[in-house]
């Protein structure tokens, strides 16, 4: 057993042993600069509030939500680029690579990001636990279904080294079973009046055997008789609530109630059920199924639409039968990190899949003066608009507080969406609006490096629903994935990374989606590390405390990674015209070149996934290619 660590927990609970960064004005940069040659560049380290950071943020609100404007400098900061990228999520990294591979590897390329990292929502979160080295991911999480992307996307991510094929080795999909491990569900004092944790029975209540124990279960959870009876009947009914609704008309009527309601009108459940069910699926869409049509609920294979007499070989209820297994352990920082070894040789030791891994990435080389390509990181852009012979572009932008210039021949802006309007005035009235029809959905994900896990192990629990939460609504083991020199943890005493979710919505209020969004963009960047820290501590200790778990003694680190902007936003059917997807919709105007600037975004695609930041690298690059 580790010794007990040396901070008390009021420490703690101030953040002194986890955050370098918490509680203070200063930016992680200008924080690393003050620990001189002691703490090197290496933003992965960096722990408390981390991805939208201090210092990230500040001059983009100045300019979208102030008006605040600065002046263009008359020297431009260094020579003219053949490409100017701003944004160096795997958008933008994809937009700079294929520009290089479609010109060839001696052009001249600026990336701009406003972080203190690149890769956008993809990154990486490393702690050092008792001499062990864990890496978490601290935003975008898997390729889902590589099997399913674009002819592009699918050789993108080859090239750049990565066989998704591996993965069928590298993750090991027993490793919980193995341990008589599963899901639980965690009813808290705050919403419950007691904190009891018990096996997630939420599933369709099957043969005798599991029903009988499913049962057990269900008579222990913490809510009323008349609800244990009403969640019984909805898991065990095969009933078809819509038997009294023409089948032609079932679509539509699905279409435009949400999947609580549905429940309410037409299941009859009880409001303790709705609420059970309510955030179950948050961690997929970013909010509930208040907000989410029953449609969408039939699609997932919610409790109550199991038998409602649709038709499943609808090509909107198809599904891949592809695993999910397709994680790197940083998540997809390790796509990220897979790009920039291929435009900056040498800042990414090593040249395989599973040595990506483990290396550590070499700051100092992104933007050297000898690259051909360069990643300026701490560059907030805030004017780009062509130059008077419209031959060039000129942008703008702000690092250490001093304005910038630099000019490109070609400019593709893969940053957050909303603010393009903002930086670049030449995008018509009518393209503005389109740009402004989504709302991104706003979700923090946790890193929590632990010293062991054995009061999980003892639950028998890898991973634990919260209902109805004051903040993470779940957490768990990270995948159990191991890749080339780094290895899963090898049992519960030893260290490894539990991973949360918090997706900030204000449920049950009658709002839509996009303004429960917008509560949680504010809610977010209103809440300090300490209330944050406070509450995931609270919750951890009341789900876990039955397996002996102390905080203060198995916690080593923790990492918030705050995401005001997250999803890209999807057309919801509950709220959007039903004609609206990927292929068609606002997105599609916004999205449009203006001259030599295209927009290259997972927005532009409306899909929250890897491969729609990269089919819109794709079609960016293409767009000024044939300029």
């Amino acid at each position: 057993m580790a010794d007990k660590p040396n901070f008390t927990r009021r420490d703690f609970l101030n953040g002194v042993a986890l955050s370098l960064a918490a509680g203070t004005s200063l930016s992680p940069l200008e924080l690393l600069a003050q620990g001189g040659a002691s703490k090197p560049y290496y933003p992965p380290l960096l722990t408390g509030l981390r991805g939208s950071h201090v210092g990230s943020f500040e001059v983009a609100h100045a300019v979208a939500m102030a008006g605040a404007r600065f002046g263009h400098p008359t020297d431009q900061t260094d020579s003219t680029y053949d490409l100017v990228v701003v944004g160096g999520g795997i958008s933008g990294l994809s937009a700079a690579w294929l520009f290089q591979q479609q010109h060839g590897g001696d052009k001249k390329i600026l990336i701009l990001d406003n972080h203190d990292d690149f890769g956008g929502h993809a990154k990486r979160n490393e702690f050092n636990v008792d001499g062990k080295t864990l890496i978490g991911y601290g935003g975008s999480q898997s390729l889902s279904s590589p099997g399913q992307y674009s002819p592009e996307a699918k050789q993108v991510i080859k090239s750049i080294g990565i066989e998704t094929d591996r993965f069928y080795d590298y993750f090991d999909r027993n490793y919980f079973r193995d341990r008589g491990m599963r899901s639980g569900i965690y009813f808290s004092r705050e919403s419950y009046g007691q904190d009891k944790t018990l096996p997630r029975t939420l599933g369709y209540l099957g043969g005798d055997g599991e029903r009988e124990a499913a049962l057990k279960v269900i008579a222990d959870f913490p809510i009323s008789e008349a609800s244990k009876a009403s969640l019984i009947d909805l898991l065990g009914s095969e009933k078809n609530h819509l038997a009294g609704v023409e089948q032609s008309e079932r679509i539509d009527l699905l279409r435009g109630i949400s999947y609580s309601d549905f429940l309410r009108e037409y299941v009859g459940t009880t409001e303790e059920v709705v609420r059970i069910f309510r955030d179950s699926r948050k961690g997929y869409w970013g909010f509930g199924m208040d907000a989410l049509s029953a449609l969408e609920g039939h699609r997932m294979r919610m409790p109550g639409t199991w038998n409602l007499g649709i038709p499943e070989n609808r090509e909107e209820f198809t599904a891949t039968d592809e695993p999910y297994i397709f994680h790197f352990p940083d998540g997809n920082a390790g796509v990220a990190r897979a790009l920039v070894r291929q435009l900056v040789p040498g800042s990414v030791p090593g040249s395989t899949m599973e040595d990506l891994v483990t290396s550590r990435v070499d700051y100092a080389r992104l933007d050297r003066s000898s690259n051909n390509t360069r990643i300026r990181l701490n560059a907030t852009a805030v004017d780009v608009r062509h130059t008077a012979n419209e031959s060039n572009v000129d942008v703008t932008y702000i690092r250490e507080g001093k304005a910038q210039r630099v000019r490109g021949r070609h400019v593709i802006l893969a940053c957050y969406n909303h603010v393009i309007p903002h930086i670049a005035p030449e995008v018509p009235a009518k393209q503005r609006q389109a740009i402004a029809y989504p709302t991104k959905t706003p979700l923090v994900y946790i890193s929590i490096a632990v010293r062991n896990w054995r009061a999980m192990a003892e639950l028998g629990y890898n991973s634990i629903y919260i209902p109805d939460s004051t903040l993470m609504h779940s957490f768990g083991l990270d995948f159990p994935v191991s890749v080339g020199d780094y290895a899963y943890t090898a049992g519960p005493d030893h260290p490894t990374v539990l991973h949360g979710t918090f997706c900030p919505t204000a449920p049950d209020k009658g709002l839509t989606q996009k303004q429960q969004n917008r509560f949680g963009q504010r809610s977010i960047m209103e809440m300090s590390f300490g209330e944050i820290e406070t509450k995931i501590l609270r919750q951890l200790e009341g789900s876990l405390a039955g397996g002996g778990f102390d905080a203060e003694r198995d916690i080593a680190a923790l990492t918030i990674n705050r995401w005001p902007h997250g999803y890209a936003y999807e057309y919801n059917d509950l709220y959007d015209p039903p004609e609206y997807s990927p292929a068609n919709g606002p997105h599609i105007r916004g999205r449009a070149q203006i001259g030599r600037i295209s927009i290259a975004n997972s927005d532009s695609s409306s899909y929250a996934y890897v491969d729609g930041a990269i089919d819109a690298a794709v079609r960016a690059v293409e767009e000024q290619i044939n300029l």
